[in-house]
Formats: C-alpha cells, sequence, structure tokens
C-alpha cells in the first residue's frame, strides 16, 4: 500500500525493512540466483465467502501436484491498458455493468447526514457516515435470501488530506514537534475503522443500500474492544487508561480481513504502527515491540501527528505515571480482532492467541473434521508468512462452542526451502529457541514480539506479504508478494528461492499445499505460482525470464478467490512511476490456477489501489474497492472531491462473474 503523508508527498513506509535478520541457506541462495522459464475441504472464503512457472527449484512432484484443480470458465474479453493522467472511470468488459455503490461520506448509522462535497462535515457526523479508504471487504448473506439481501462489511483503511476542506492544518512547536487541532484528529479517528451495512435487491434487481437500518454500524478508532487470549491482562497491555489490559479504544489501518466458519468478520490492524512515536531513543532502543515493528523514533509519528492532540498515541515513558504513560499502548494494536455483523450490540474482541503482526489478512481453510487453519501475511518488506491453528475445532452444531476458538492455538512462521517443500515452526514459548534467554519468558512475551519470535526460528523473510486466497476445491493457499526493490541489492534484503528475482518491482504470487491436505499440517509444497512485470523488450534467451502469457500487471495485492476457483488479483501501483510505464491504470486481472493465463477484467481511475473482493455465493455480483482515486471519481466531473468507493459489478444477461 503506497499512501500519501499528511503532507502530500509520496510515503511507502513499507518500504523501510525493520528485519535485522540475514538468514539465507547456501543451496537456497544457488538456486535463486537462477533464471526460470514459463512454464475434501472448503475454504472459507468462497464467495458466501502466462506466467512464468518456477523450475529447477521446486521438484517436479512439488509442481505437478497443483495440477489437480478443476479448470474455471473464463470467458470474459479481457478490457485494455488505461494510459494517461487524466483517467477517470472504471472500465469492464463488454457484457458487464460497473456502478459506484458506496462511498466515503454515505450515511451509514441511523440519524446520519449527507456527505458535503467540500469535506464540511464534523467529527460527529463523520462518525456516522462511511470512512475513507474502503478495502478488505465480505458480503455475508441472509439464509432466506442468500443472493438478494445481506450485509456488507467494508473495512476503512486510513484518512487522504481530501477528509478536511483545505487539507490537513498543521503547525510547529518549539522543540520542532508537529501540532494537530483535536478537531480534526477526532475526524481523522472517525473515518477509521469498519462499516457494516444492510445492502438488499429491488424490484428491478439493483443493489441498494438498505437506510436506516438495525444492522448499520460504524467502528472506528474509539470503539470500545476487548482483549483476549494469552496476552490480555499482560504487564505490557496496561496503560494509564486501562489498568487491567483488557480493554482498548479503538482499531487502525485495516487493510484485509477474514471471515470464520461460525460467521464473524476479522479486522486486521495493519500499519498501526505508525499512528505511534516514542522519544525516547533509550527506551525505544531496549524495547523489542517498539523498534523491531519500526515505530517512530524521531519528533513526531509517521502518519497524522495524533500525538499532538490525543495522548495515548504518544508512547514515550512517563516518569511517574502508572505503567509508564501510554508506553504500551502499541502493543495494543496489531491484533486480530473479531465481531459479529449480525449483532450490532457486541462489543468487538482482539484476539491475541493468533499474534500481534503488521497483519495484511487473516484468510481461514476448513477441514470436513472442524480443523482449521487461519494465513496471514506481514505487510513489510522482509517480513513473513503465518499461519494460526486453532486448538478446538469447528463444529456447525453448536455455536457456542466456537465463539471463543480463537483464543487458544498455535501460531506458526513459514520456512520455503529450495527443494519446493516448507515447513510451518511453532511460535510457541520454550521451542525453537523462545526461551527468557532470548527475550521470551512467557507466551504472551511471543505474541507480542512475534515478529521477534519468527526471526529466532528462522522464517524466510519475504518480499512484503500482502492478502492471502485458498482455492475452494484444493485448499491451496496463495500469498501475493507485493514487490521489493531492494531484493538482491541491499545486504539485508538477500535472494532466496521463494523470492528471487534482484530488484523486484513488479512482485509475485506463491502458492503452496499443506501435506496430507491438512491445515494442520507442519510441512507443505510450495511453487512460484506467477511472476508479475512488463512486456519485455527483447526475446529471452533459453532459461531466463520469459513473456508472460496473458495480460501484463505489476503488484499483485488483494487476491481472492470465487467459488468456482477463479484467482482474482487487484493491483497496487503508481502508474506514473517511470518502473510501471505501459502499465496504465490499477487493475483487476482473473487467472486460471491451471493455466496461469491472466485477463484483465477491470482498469481503475488513476492515482487508485483497487482492492477488496467480495461476491454473492451465486457468483452473479462482485464488489471491489477503488482506493483514493487521484481525480474526481466516482462523481468524474473533474469537479468533485474524489471518494474511496465499493464498486458493485453485474453481468448484463444475469450470468456469473468471469464466464
Amino acid at each position: 500500500m503506497t499512501e500519501k503523508n499528511i503532507q502530500g508527498r509520496d510515503f511507502d513506509i513499507d518500504d523501510i525493512a525493520v528485519n535485522p535478520t540475514q538468514r539465507t541457506s547456501l543451496g537456497e541462495l544457488a538456486c535463486s540466483r537462477r533464471r526460470f522459464v514459463t512454464g475434501s475441504m472448503a475454504a472459507c472464503l468462497a464467495p458466501g465467502a502466462g506466467p512464468f512457472l518456477l523450475s529447477g527449484c521446486a521438484t517436479q512432484s512439488s509442481s505437478s501436484i497443483f495440477n489437480d484443480a478443476p479448470r474455471p470458465d473464463i470467458g470474459f474479453t479481457p478490457v485494455p491498458v488505461a494510459l494517461g493522467d487524466q483517467v477517470d472511470v472504471v472500465t469492464v468488459p463488454n457484457g458487464y455493468t460497473a456502478r459506484p455503490f458506496f462511498s466515503w461520506g454515505d450515511k451509514v448509522v441511523n440519524g446520519a447526514v449527507d456527505w458535503r462535497s467540500d469535506a464540511s462535515n464534523s467529527a460527529a457526523e463523520q462518525e456516522l457516515q462511511a470512512g475513507q479508504n474502503n478495502d478488505g471487504m465480505h458480503f455475508f448473506p441472509f439464509p432466506d435470501a442468500p443472493n438478494e439481501h445481506g450485509l456488507l462489511v467494508v473495512n476503512h483503511e486510513y484518512i487522504n488530506d481530501t477528509l478536511h476542506s483545505n487539507g490537513p492544518t498543521v503547525s510547529e512547536n518549539e522543540q520542532g514537534q508537529k501540532q494537530r487541532p483535536m478537531e480534526e484528529v477526532l475526524k481523522e479517528q472517525a473515518a477509521h475503522g469498519v462499516s457494516v451495512i444492510e445492502i438488499k435487491k429491488d424490484a428491478a434487481g439493483q443493489w441498494q443500500k438498505v437506510y436506516p437500518s438495525r444492522f448499520n454500524r460504524r467502528l472506528t478508532a474509539n470503539t470500545v474492544m476487548d482483549i483476549s487470549g494469552p496476552a490480555a491482562g499482560n504487564a505490557a497491555m496496561k496503560t494509564l487508561q486501562d489498568d487491567t489490559g483488557r480493554r482498548v479504544l479503538g482499531t487502525l489501518n485495516n487493510c484485509s480481513m477474514g471471515v470464520t466458519p461460525w460467521g464473524t468478520y476479522l479486522i486486521c490492524e495493519e500499519n498501526w504502527k505508525n499512528y505511534f512515536v516514542n522519544r525516547d531513543e533509550q527506551d525505544w532502543n531496549s524495547r523489542p515491540a517498539h523498534k523491531r515493528y519500526g515505530i517512530s523514533a524521531g519528533a513526531n509519528s509517521y502518519y497524522n501527528y495524533w500525538e499532538s492532540a490525543d495522548e495515548r498515541f504518544d508512547a514515550t515513558p512517563k516518569a511517574g505515571q502508572k505503567h509508564g504513560g501510554y508506553v504500551n499502548e502499541p502493543n495494543r494494536f496489531g491484533w486480530v480482532v473479531e465481531f459479529d455483523p449480525f449483532d450490532p450490540e457486541s462489543r468487538p474482541v482482539k484476539r491475541t492467541a493468533l499474534g500481534r503482526l503488521v497483519r495484511e489478512g487473516c484468510t481461514c481453510v476448513l477441514a470436513d473434521d472442524g480443523t482449521m487453519a487461519f494465513y496471514s501475511g506481514d505487510d513489510t518488506r522482509g517480513e513473513y508468512v503465518y499461519k494460526f491453528v486453532p486448538e478446538g475445532k469447528f463444529r456447525a452444531d453448536a455455536p457456542a462452542a466456537n465463539r471463543d476458538l480463537l483464543d487458544k492455538g498455535t501460531a506458526y512462521v513459514a520456512v520455503y526451502h529450495a527443494d519446493g517443500t516448507g515447513e510451518w515452526r511453532a511460535l510457541v514459548q520454550g521451542e525453537n529457541g523462545l526461551t527468557p534467554e532470548n527475550g521470551f519468558a512467557t507466551q504472551a512475551d511471543v505474541l507480542i514480539n512475534l515478529r521477534g519470535a519468527a526471526d529466532v526460528v528462522g522464517a524466510t523473510p519475504m518480499d512484503r506479504p500482502e492478502w492471502v486466497a485458498v482455492h475452494p476445491q484444493t485448499t491451496d493457499g496463495y500469498v501475493t508478494l507485493t514487490n521489493n526493490y531492494k531484493r538482491g541489492v541491499d545486504p539485508d534484503q538477500p535472494l532466496n528461492a521463494a523470492n528471487p528475482r534482484a530488484d523486484n518491482d513488479h512482485g509475485q504470487i506463491l502458492r503452496w499445499r499443506e501435506f496430507d491436505q491438512n491445515p494442520a499440517a507442519e510441512k507443505f509444497h510450495w511453487e512460484l505460482f506467477l511472476l508479475a512485470g512488463p512486456v519485455l523488450q527483447t526475446q529471452p534467451k533459453p532459461g531466463e525470464f520469459a513473456a508472460l502469457e496473458g495480460d501484463r500487471f505489476s503488484c499483485p495485492d488483494g487476491l481472492w478467490f470465487d467459488g468456482d476457483g477463479r484467482l482474482w488479483i487487484a493491483t497496487d501501483y503508481d502508474e506514473l512511476e517511470p518502473e510501471y510505464a505501459g502499465q496504465g491504470t490499477n487493475q483487476l486481472l482473473c487467472a486460471d490456477p491451471v493455466t496461469r493465463e491472466v485477463k484483465r477484467f477491470m482498469t481503475g481511475p488513476v492515482g487508485a489501489e483497487i482492492t477488496g473482493l467480495t461476491g454473492t455465493p451465486d457468483g452473479k455480483t462482485l464488489w471491489f474497492n477503488v482506493q483514493h482515486p487521484g481525480l474526481s471519481y466516482p462523481a468524474s466531473d473533474g469537479v468533485t472531491r474524489p471518494r474511496s468507493t465499493t464498486v458493485v459489478v453485474t453481468k448484463d444477461d444475469g450470468g456469473v462473474i468471469g464466464t
């Protein structure tokens, strides 16, 4: 995710690696220097929920095991790239209709007022309206009309300068610290979080928002939430505001998400680290939970400077204040947050058993016997891929027994070997070097500093792991590794088998299959599914990179399987940067997991990331998000303030999307 900071400069904090490890075996390094040539379970996120082949490093047996997936029908005519700096529309194939559906400022909570195009809505009004930067989302159907009526849950990742009429107000005090007015900070906090909206088809078969609705709800950076699991109540979770370590205000930087088999929504807290500052350099250096996660140690936080108006974002230790004031407040973010969208009175819960990350998503796979795994990427250069296996099993016949399944289980981190096999190493106190001598005296220590624990057990550093998707028939996992231009360039970013391309501006998608297709397995097969990139200017020599089969794109980010096994890929790159010349605006593409052919389904407005995919169980409706458009979308009139927007897509003949 590339963002603009509050001064409007290009600012991609994910480009700053904070992983101090440089573990790469000689075998992995030798393999990664080679070139590559072309070549009974259910996923929880099925809708109710070419490319390059890896050659030489992955074994033939590893490569061939992925070819048993059923071929999905992908029949649309691809759209061309959208070039230029004035593109302000969404384009889909002939025979499809896309329309803006849910935008920043739309009414959500009963009593909301209309969005004002001059951005003059107050903080209190913003609390009842849709937040900014729509991202991960999911459609929850009502059982009696699953394809016509449901709840749409939408994350609001962060805020843009457009939130304020004249941009944010920033001053500076005598110490050189940025200062912000409280009203603006409160409005920004209200524009974060999640929206829940009831939606329903009208008599003409068109999707409409239901307003008012008893289900409609906003969660923000100030919503009261509980903390549960092994880290709840730990001393490192207590602050001046919360003496129990079991209650926290709000959720931040909600990018991707997850869904449980029992019907709850999982909010994932991604770049929360950029909202905090610890100005005590000595203290910052002594705290792995600050230093290892990249919290600012300068004069200000990286984002928004809320600490100037809201003291809980100033994590500088305060002598004489209980629990050091708010030095532990960052420890209360980076978790998976669970809530029931059908119960508007329910309190969200931060589930600490899954561990604390800069977490991009939490994608579930469910076996017939109720065994589950939840997969996540940690979206920073050089970080890792994780999974969590609950101790208990899902029981469809006992809803109450499922309520706290995410409070007990084992977190694992992935190690990718050069022979096409991998292993999940347990992140359990007392095992794999996670001992008091290494800074892990309790399981709470492991979970609060899950990155540091993964360092100790020897995880494989990756090229910015983003979304994970699980094939609905085979249960193979896929992860987007969006880019890493420091790979093979900086000494702390050496090449490895899973990340084989130096100066990697374009990214790749990797996939794996658990041994025996068991979600709880501790070993897996893996391969590179696709290496993204531009059209090659010259014919490659044998053994070198070959041209992509199908439509070209860069920086895969969002990833989602529909129920028929089509793999939908959303991109996030700066189309005006020279590295992406000719790629056009960001796109939504559809890939065949068997042939690996890619077709471009949609192009978006200039400046926008495409993200947040979900659909109806019958596959006849698709939603995606256009995040931070640069001109005037969705009005597309060249005048109106741009708004992040959820777009709904249907096929004109009423058929399945993608056919």
